[in-house]
């Protein structure tokens, strides 16, 4: 009987089976092998290794790593065991490399022998043992590892992280391990590789790490230069951000109350948060990196000396995206090449690279930046974070980059979008894009420093508005401090108007930029921001959007939806400008077919009509009022009951207490709107009615009222606790919370007698009335 090893092809269990010799044949799986460290590979005896490498196809990796661990002893000279790990490195690197460089979904169906080889005989657990091993040491005189041996040693485990399933997540266990990591960062020949290691293993680790447990964060972070900082905010980004839910049931408001109840304090992200705003300059320093100008940037010859770095480390796509990109073309170089240049000519990539690479690379970090400004804006300490961005004057220099950076030429935009809270994998031009649009709408949603957005004579063109108007300037203009505004001719939201009108048809930035533009809308309605933009052509070009432009994007035509409601409430000017561009029955039909289509997407607008008109039929007074009421197909349309009813049909009809998530939530509430002018005209009881013989006439009773009648009781538990949504709601609406309230109240009477109950309208036999969902 021979005993002999398994190659990488071998289960990972052990066992005994036959060769097509008939010989016994012993394998050894990863248990038996690496037990403590390497210790049980290297008592194999290194004949046997030496016999089966060649059939196994091992590359000499088990033999190379037991001459590895023999060098490595406490005392030893290093340099041997550099010399070994160098020669076994490039077995790794070329596995490592295939993934990145071949097509995404053969490189998830290949295999990698030689890292999963290096990983089964104990390699990862030996290179963690020698680099931790002077943190470990009791001599007085630490042992210490040079800065390349390091480095190649945090390369080898980042390309087995990202070959062999499992040791990301081995590593992130432990927790020893991570926080050791960010000793490392404070050697600047290391804090690439180390960078890039932390990053991957941040991502897999199952508790999101503890930043003020990472020994002097503060004097760390301190110690970075500009771009180390750019660079650590990738780690950050990972350590501030909630966890995606995703878009299972774990996604609803239902199971999102449990949670919150279950977690009543802050989350380990805002505490990181905190963290991070506790460090002197912090804030500060993200905005001048944000803000900076190409030209400041790094020099190219610096640029290219740290290419290669980025070549193993960045995002790996994105770079190898943009040298194939450029593969072929006449690079800019000046007349003698620096020997950076020279040793990047000689390196495997054999690429010159222009000059414009530069901008890239200053788009890559950006990008970053604004995540880490963005997620802080949205976070628990969002007014302190406004307060630093204003003083920083992140808004004006944003606005100094705009033409020349940020929006320099168009972009193709066929890439998918992202949620809030999700890292955008694209282009770096698309993503910088994206991000940015994502910082605006942040910054400006529902927060008195949006004027930011504007310069000067901006400002002055708001007041005029309001004076013109007799009506006096809202307090947060008034308050407006001058000299923390945009410099120039245009303001950013005005720059941001200009780009969005000449996006093509079918770019997904109309997403964002909607968003953008709406969230400097939201919160009390300003007529004088709606002029403004209406001054601009702002509805002219949602409408076409809606109507003549062919788009078909559901997400796109839900963002033009929200901002024609933020756009249009309240502003009889806005619903003559309307029917002055909707001049046709057949252009109004169309209009009504895309609202129809998808209430979910469209029902703010449908809010923002029922709420303008109650008002506009209480102003008869006004001559220009009732002649727009008497005019305008958009008004007509909703003034016919039986219209409203139908909206308010299938408002209920659409949504459950399970089903409810941040995006449809709005359609309970514009169902609300729609029944409290109802109450307050005296017609709630006939509304109620309605509802009943609808469910008659559809031949499901009690189906409607028992669904609407669960769907308040749990607006209720989520609303009445939840300052911030229940301000969100006065304000859209202009109506006083305490009358939803109200509201809600009336129509959950238990008094079957009262003719504003749900109940009185569900006949006895139909009733189900049980609330499960809201026990704890």
């Amino acid at each position: 009987m021979m005993a002999t090893l398994a190659g990488p092809e071998s289960p990972r269990t052990g066992a005994t089976r036959s060769d097509r010799g008939g010989n016994i044949v012993t394998t050894i799986n990863r248990s038996q092998i690496t037990g403590r460290g390497i210790c049980r590979g290297t008592q194999v005896p290194e004949a046997l290794l030496h016999e089966r490498d060649h059939r196994a196809r091992w590359h000499g990796i088990p033999i190379l790593l037991r001459r590895l661990h023999e060098a490595s002893h406490p005392n030893s000279d290093l340099s041997r065991a550099h010399a070994v790990l160098k020669e076994m490195s490039p077995l790794l690197s070329m596995e490592a490399m295939s993934l990145v460089t071949e097509d995404r979904k053969f490189a998830q169906e290949a295999t990698f022998p030689n890292t999963y080889t290096f990983d089964l005989f104990g390699g990862v657990d030996l290179l963690l043992e020698m680099l931790m091993r002077p943190t470990l040491s009791t001599q007085k005189k630490k042992p210490k590892m040079n800065d390349d041996l390091i480095k190649d040693c945090l390369s080898v485990l980042y390309n087995c992280c990202i070959c062999t399933e499992g040791v990301t997540k081995s590593l992130a266990a432990r927790d020893d391990f991570v926080l050791f990591l960010f000793t490392l960062m404070t050697n600047k020949k290391t804090f690439l590789q180390t960078a890039t290691l932390i990053e991957d293993i941040l991502g897999v680790k199952k508790d999101m790490i503890q930043l003020e447990g990472i020994p002097n964060l503060a004097g760390l972070v301190q110690s970075f230069d500009q771009q180390q900082l750019a660079n650590f905010c990738r780690i950050l980004s990972v350590t501030i951000s909630e966890p995606d839910l995703g878009h299972d049931d774990k996604h609803t408001l239902l199971a999102k109350n449990a949670l919150q109840r279950k977690n009543s304090g802050p989350s380990q992200a805002e505490i990181n948060q905190v963290t991070l705003l506790g460090i002197p300059g912090f804030i500060e320093r993200l905005c001048k990196l944000a803000t900076r100008k190409v030209s400041e940037a790094t020099d190219t010859s610096n640029f290219l000396q740290e290419l290669e770095d980025w070549y193993a480390w960045l995002d790996n796509a994105l770079v190898l995206d943009a040298l194939i990109q450029i593969n072929g073309s006449e690079a800019e170089q000046s007349s003698t090449e620096s020997s950076d240049e020279s040793a990047l000519a000689a390196s495997p990539l054999r690429h010159r690279l222009p000059r414009s690479m530069k901008v890239v690379h200053e788009i890559m970090y950006k990008v970053e930046v604004l995540y880490v400004l963005c997620v802080m804006l949205m976070g628990r300490q969002r007014n302190q974070v406004h307060r630093m961005l204003a003083e920083y004057r992140l808004i004006p220099g944003l606005n100094n980059l705009f033409d020349k950076l940020i929006w320099r030429k168009y972009t193709s935009s066929s890439h998918v979008l992202h949620a809030q809270n999700q890292h955008c994998d694209c282009s770096p031009e698309i993503s910088f894009k994206i991000q940015f649009l994502r910082l605006l709408q942040s910054f400006s949603d529902h927060h008195e420093n949006k004027y930011l957005l504007l310069n000067t004579q901006e400002l002055n063109e708001l007041s005029a508005i309001s004076l013109k108007a007799n009506i006096p300037e809202v307090e947060a203009l008034v308050n407006t401090d001058r000299s923390l505004v945009c410099d120039g001719k245009k303001g950013l939201l005005t720059r941001l108007l200009t780009v969005m009108k000449r996006e093509p048809p079918d770019s997904s930035f109309r997403f964002w930029q909607a968003r953008a533009v709406e969230s400097f809308l939201r919160g009390a309605t300003s007529y004088a921001d709606q002029v403004f933009l209406l001054k601009r052509g702002l509805l002219e070009h949602i409408l076409f959007c809606i109507i003549d432009s062919g788009c078909k994007s559901r997400d796109v035509l839900q963002s033009y939806f929200d901002l024609l409601g933020e756009l249009m409430k309240f502003n009889i000017d806005a619903f003559q400008r309307f029917d002055r561009y909707v001049n046709t029955e057949e252009k109004f039909q169309v209009f009504l077919t895309q609202i129809n289509s998808s209430l979910v997407d469209s029902n703010m607008l449908v809010r923002c009509i029922v709420l303008s008109l109650d008002r506009f039929e209480s102003q008869s007074e006004d001559v220009k009022v009732v002649e727009t009421l008497s005019q305008c197909h958009l008004l007509s349309h909703l003034a016919r009951v039986e219209n409203r009813l139908a909206f308010l049909f299938r408002l209920i009809n659409i949504i459950n207490v399970q089903t409810l998530t941040q995006e449809n939530v709005s359609c309970l509430n514009t169902s609300l709107v729609i029944l409290m002018l109802a109450r307050r005209h005296g017609r709630l009881a006939w509304y109620l009615g309605a509802l009943r013989e609808k469910e008659y006439t559809e031949r499901y009773p009690g189906c409607l009222l028992n669904n609407f009648h669960q769907l308040l009781c749990f607006w209720q538990r989520h609303y009445l606790n939840k300052d911030k949504d229940s301000t969100c709601l006065e304000n859209s609406s202009c109506i006083p919370f305490s009358y939803w309230k109200e509201t809600v109240s009336v129509l959950l009477d238990e008094d079957r007698t009262s003719p504003y109950a749900i109940v009185s309208y569900i006949d006895q036999a139909y009733m189900e009335l049980e609330q499960h969902f809201l026990e704890d």
